[in-house]
């Protein structure tokens, strides 16, 4: 049994491919086309994760996408006339997109899958599972756990911004959600964009610059911005935000609050008030984070709690979370954000809509460590760079590590390639660049 899992045109669009209930494969686009959280339909990714599985397109018994873009139509719908008149700008922007494009995208997925294998059968081969399924299911599924709790959060999916439920065996059950337009992923995207970075990309630079700061505006935002409860639950108060119907993540009001402009990154440096916000926002987090996991601790009574979607990416929160020790364990999923949907889809359709008996290997995770992507031989990394016109010089394998040690101790630049590309934005030791 082959299943294809794919995400795309959000960003981070991503292939995985599982034969007989074992990831074999998966990788993101934008390895492949060099374009940063490439967002279109992962054409590159999906021939690899085939040429890995050594079976053709026509072979696949199931290609699921990531989420129901029905339900994110609804979505925008209901936002919109919510929101009427505010946000025509907006509308007429988003909608024909939608309409000419988007709405029908099983359409738009069957012509691209046979833009790979005319023969595809598109008509009976495709499902769709919702988009926090998929978070879930790529967090408990591919842990090494037999039961744990799982805790899901990003910017939004269809309707969802967060779930809560719990896993054992094969089962997968959410209990709870937390609904667009209140998202944690979001309100830290806000002050991503406050910051002078970019939306969906640049929330890792956020919490690098954490620590460079103070939390000082934490009680401006908790008085403020974001109505927090003792068990994680809250709901912002959408009067400083623009993202609803609005073109920029924030307003005029956001912007008074804190007595500053959004800053310019062509123009203005990052100061100490810029530090401040970012570790600030990044307390606030935690402390959301911190409480929805002792929530989740207390009323399943597990030893074990599974992560996923974007904002299980902030590894800073993660570790305030292990060590809180309302889990013993934690596993988040390396590929947490919309890439890893593509894995969880396919975990979804094997245990869920086939009913598939899982099978755990003991204490390592059924990614293999997420070295799913692929490995360049010798021969093939020397014929490269000899097309390429680079000049090298091939050293054993014994020699390697003192030469990178020599290296970077004298201040220079070094790439590391090793092995299967790890799947998901974090290096782990297969493709790494560093300088002293």
């Amino acid at each position: 049994m082959r299943i294809l899992g794919i995400s795309a045109f959000y960003h981070d669009s991503a292939a995985a491919l599982m034969v007989d209930g074992r990831i074999v494969a998966a990788a993101q686009e934008e390895r492949f086309t060099r374009k940063k959280h490439d967002a279109r339909f992962p054409v590159h990714a999906i021939n690899y994760c085939l040429s890995e599985g050594g079976c053709r397109l026509e072979g696949v018994d199931w290609v699921v996408f990531y989420e129901k873009p029905f339900l994110k139509f609804e979505r925008l719908l209901e936002t919109y006339v919510g929101f009427a008149p505010q946000g025509f700008k907006s509308f007429a922007m988003a909608i024909p997109l939608w309409i000419r494009e988007k709405l029908f995208q099983r359409n738009l997925i069957s012509k691209a899958l046979k833009a790979i294998a005319p023969d595809f059968d598109s008509k009976s081969k495709i499902l769709f599972t919702e988009h926090h399924v998929s978070h879930a299911a790529s967090a408990f599924y591919a842990s090494p756990f037999e039961e744990a709790a799982v805790l899901t959060m990003d910017g939004v999916g269809e309707w969802c911004t967060a779930s809560t439920g719990i896993g054992r065996g094969k089962e997968l059950t959410l209990l709870n959600e937390l609904h667009f337009p209140h998202s944690l992923g979001l309100l830290y995207s806000a002050f991503t964009y406050y910051t002078g970075f970019k939306v969906n990309s640049g929330e890792y630079k956020l919490m690098g610059l954490a620590p460079y700061g103070q939390p000082d505006y934490v009680e401006v935002i908790l008085n403020n911005l974001i109505d927090l409860k003792d068990d994680g639950s809250f709901r912002l108060d959408l009067s400083y935000f623009d993202y609803c119907t609005g073109l920029t993540m924030t307003n005029d009001k956001f912007a008074a609050l804190f007595g500053q402009p959004v800053r310019n990154p062509a123009k203005d440096l990052l100061t100490p008030f810029h530090m401040n916000m970012a570790a600030s926002i990044q307390k606030v987090t935690e402390e959301v984070m911190l409480r929805l996991s002792r929530a989740l601790g207390r009323e399943h009574g597990v030893d074990n709690l599974c992560l996923a979607g974007g904002v299980a990416l902030n590894c800073v929160a993660n570790g305030k979370i292990l060590r809180d020790g309302a889990f013993k364990n934690i596993w988040v999923q390396p590929a947490a954000g919309d890439a890893g949907g593509a894995v969880g889809a396919a975990l979804a359709v094997w245990h869920q809509f086939l009913g598939q008996e899982r099978k755990l290997n003991g204490s390592r995770d059924l990614m293999d460590g997420a070295y799913l992507g692929p490995a360049f031989g010798q021969k093939d990394v020397e014929n490269r760079l000899t097309e390429a016109g680079a000049r090298y010089t091939v050293v054993s394998d014994e020699d390697v590590v003192e030469k990178t040690a020599t290296s970077l101790a004298a201040g220079e630049a070094v790439g590391w390639m090793q092995g299967r590309m790890e799947f998901g934005p974090r290096a782990l030791g297969a493709r790494n660049a560093e300088d002293a």
